[in-house]
């Protein structure tokens, strides 16, 4: 990989390893415009407490744990296909 593609990880605080049967994160959340939570690959919807609970736990795969202003939240590992990016997945209904 090269450096380009290792600044967004090293941006990060954490990059669980997913276990073999992690869901994919495939909408969000939203109240307002902000992100509240994700909608998982089997249906599921988590807080983003709970979200982040489960990547850590190997539940979630494609994810690293970020913080900013003391709050923290999944964000995409990079990779070439920017469709599966958070911040372009459609929101929950």
């Amino acid at each position: 990989m090269s450096n380009i593609n290792n600044l967004p990880l090293r941006a990060m605080k954490e990059i669980p390893q997913p276990h073999a049967n992690a869901q994919r994160i495939v909408a969000l959340a939203k109240e307002g415009g902000r992100i509240t939570g994700y909608q998982l690959a089997d249906g599921r919807i988590l807080s983003k407490e709970e979200g982040i609970r489960e990547a850590r736990n190997g539940g979630i795969s494609g994810v690293g744990v970020s913080e900013r202003r003391g709050t923290e939240y999944l964000k995409s590992l990079p990779d070439s296909d920017s469709a599966n990016n958070l911040s372009n997945l459609p929101t929950a209904k």
